[in-house]
């Protein structure tokens, strides 16, 4: 076998290891620009990313002999799929490796903004002891709705197993809905919901879903959890929302001004303070709005995890055991 990848990201090491004990010949390149990645890209027949930068036409139409792209994590959304796919290139993502990490900062969130744990931390370290102004709510009794039944949307209902919930779910596929969750119509998710939690990707049909409109369907006050692409939300209208109360809290580990590669916040045409975005300016001193650095799926053990899961389906579409 003369298989030769190009890692253009780190990961965990073993997934090097194990694909050079496969008998795959790996290569690195973590700083060449794009263009300098396509100028040598035909020399390889598998490529692995995280999310540096997108693939694209012109990327693949260098990659002459690519057979496979895998993205160590969840999304494609950074992969031309349907022309890549038309070039008979595989295309290989890891959700399963990633979704209990989703799942578990998922509840945490909520839990942190039912019971104002951020906010009462703070205010003790400042030195104020404010025991009425963090009376808590208790998740007990309340509906929770999911929107992406998939891997972290699944995992994340069967983390709320223990709780005394109703667990509702809307997915465009039929039939996904379990013992966990049962799948409604969004009309009916959004008449019963106490707190929305997304677990989708970013595609045109997610993109800038969660806007006015479709906060205003909701027929009661509700907390918001959003853990997958920063772009499934219009900020700006989620905080006129939060504002009037109709968002009662946010928790948001991905936010609709990251660069596409994750790594960092904002464009280039956002370098200082003053240029926030008056809608994220509200974010960072709101009480009830709890921010993470787009890490719901970045921990120790999902680390390890998602390159496992890589390294296996490369085995499995090389039939090596």
């Amino acid at each position: 076998m003369n298989i030769k990848i190009l890692h253009i990201d780190s990961n965990h090491p073993l997934l090097w290891e194990q694909l050079q004990q496969a008998g795959f010949i790996n290569y690195e390149d973590f700083t060449s620009s794009k263009e300098e990645i396509e100028a040598k890209i035909q020399d390889y027949q598998g490529i692995v990313i995280r999310s540096r930068f997108k693939i694209d036409k012109k990327f693949l139409d260098k990659a002459t002999n690519l057979q496979f792209i895998a993205r160590v994590g969840a999304g494609l959304e950074s992969i031309d799929c349907e022309y890549a796919l038309s070039k008979n290139i595989q295309l290989i993502a890891a959700p399963e490796g990633n979704r209990n990490a989703v799942a578990e900062h998922t509840l945490g969130m909520i839990l942190s903004l039912f019971n104002n744990l951020n906010q009462a931390d703070n205010e003790i370290k400042s030195g104020h002891w404010n025991r009425e102004k963090n009376r808590g709510h208790e998740l007990d009794g309340k509906t929770v709705g999911i929107i992406g039944y998939g891997n972290m949307g699944k995992s994340f209902a069967k983390k709320l197993r223990g709780f005394d919930v109703e667990v509702l779910c809307y997915d465009i596929q039929e039939n996904v809905g379990d013992e966990n969750a049962r799948q409604v119509s969004i009309e009916e998710l959004q008449q019963k919901s106490d707190v929305l939690s997304l677990h989708i990707p970013w595609t045109p049909e997610t993109d800038k879903m969660v806007d006015a409109d479709f906060i205003n369907a909701f027929a009661k006050s509700f907390w918001i959890i959003n853990t997958s692409r920063g772009k499934n939300i219009v900020t700006a209208d989620l905080v006129e929302a939060m504002k009037m109360g109709k968002i009662l809290g946010a928790g948001l580990d991905v936010l609709e001004y990251e660069k596409l590669s994750f790594e960092t916040l904002f464009l280039s045409s956002q370098e200082n303070a003053r240029e926030l975005p008056e809608a994220f300016q509200y974010l960072l001193n709101a009480r009830n709005a709890i921010l993470t650095p787009h890490i719901a799926g970045w921990t120790f053990e999902s680390h390890e995890r998602l390159a496992q899961v890589i390294v296996d389906k490369i085995k499995k579409l090389y039939n090596i055991s």
